[in-house]
Formats: structure tokens, C-alpha cells, sequence
């Protein structure tokens, strides 16, 4: 793996909040929903991956208090481990689940989501949306339902309770693929949003 400070654009001198903010760019920038049936998708798709990557090895490497050091491994999937590198009150496990719950690994993400000791808001609308991808839509709507109700001004969890809540008072839920993929890319719209509030 290249440098992952470079990959992001940043110094690795560069604060917790400037990492973030260049990675959100970055995935704003690669995310595939803005390639959907364009020649640059592939390469958008392995951009996004080195991108992920880059951002899950800063974040493991500041968790555990160390430095960069080229393993030579390339490839996803082993980066995170549970051995004390998640704060206990979400935090860096949190952005690692939403990107779980992007590349659809849920299995993954819920496992981190059940190991958590508190239960947040946050953990609600996280395995809301683990448990939507999944289609188990009462569990989903319960999880969004509460992390609305413990943190109601979070434009986030209510958006994603309001779009929710349409689907399934027009039906649209069942089995029509269309509307998933509406429900997910105004969420994915409403998160950016938020994060560029922030």
C-alpha cells in the first residue's frame, strides 16, 4: 500500500478532524453511485478501495498509538481488529462500520456493532441500517425509531426514520428495488449533507 497520508492528500502531521474531512471528500468524490453506467467506473471502484484502505490503516495506526509502516499487504479485509484499537464509546468503530455497511460486508459490522459496550444512538441507526440492508425492515425501522427517539435533532437518524416510514406506508417496500436503492441514495445524499454541516 502506498502511503496512506498521501493517498488522502494530507500531512501525517495532520489533525483527527483534517483525515476526516479529506476522506469524506475523497469518498464524495469516488463514491460508485456517481459512476452508475460510466466507463470510469471500474477505476472510480478501485480509487474508492485504496481510499478505504488509506483511511482505515491512519485510523488503526492512531488508535494504537503508531506510526506508518509499509506491510506490503494489499487488499481489505483484515485491517481492524478487535484488540483494544475501538474506543469504547463508539468513535473510530462507528466511521469503520458505516464503511462496512457501504462495501455491504454486514456480517462484519454487525459483529463490531454487537461487541459494543454502550448503545448509543448512533449503534441505533448503525444496525438500523445493517438490518435494512439486510431487509429485515421492523428490526430497522425499531433501531432508526430509537436512535431518533435519543437523539431527535440529529437530521441524520430522522431522515432516514422519514424515508423509511414513506416506503412503508406506499408499499414500496416489497420486493421493489427501485425504491431501495431511493431510500439508500437519499440517505447516502442526507449523510453528505451532514457531514459537510459539520
Amino acid at each position: 500500500m502506498n502511503d496512506p497520508y498521501a493517498v488522502l492528500g494530507v500531512s501525517s502531521s495532520a489533525s483527527d478532524e483534517e483525515i476526516k474531512k479529506a476522506y469524506r471528500e475523497l469518498v464524495k468524490k469516488y463514491h460508485p453511485d456517481n459512476y452508475a453506467n460510466n466507463p470510469l467506473a471500474d477505476l472510480a471502484e478501485a480509487k474508492m478501495k485504496e481510499v478505504n484502505e488509506a483511511y482505515d490503516a491512519i485510523v488503526k495506526m492512531r488508535t494504537q498509538g503508531g506510526g506508518y509502516q509499509s506491510s506490503g499487504r494489499t487488499g481489505y479485509g483484515g485491517g481492524y481488529q478487535q484488540s483494544g484499537g475501538y474506543n469504547q464509546s463508539g468513535g473510530s468503530s462507528y466511521a469503520h462500520v458505516r464503511q462496512l455497511i457501504n462495501q455491504n460486508n454486514l456480517a462484519e459490522a454487525e459483529r463490531i456493532l454487537r461487541s459494543s459496550q454502550t448503545n448509543s444512538a448512533e449503534w441505533y441507526y448503525l444496525m438500523g441500517m445493517v438490518s435494512y440492508r439486510r431487509g429485515w425492515l421492523d428490526d430497522a425501522r425499531q433501531n432508526f425509531w430509537t436512535a431518533c427517539s435519543m437523539d431527535p435533532n440529529n437530521m441524520e437518524y430522522r431522515q432516514a426514520m422519514n424515508s423509511m416510514n414513506m416506503n412503508m406506508n406506499r408499499g414500496a417496500y416489497h420486493n421493489n428495488n427501485n425504491d431501495l436503492c431511493t431510500l439508500c441514495t437519499t440517505l447516502y445524499c442526507m449523510n453528505c449533507l451532514c457531514d459537510s454541516c459539520n
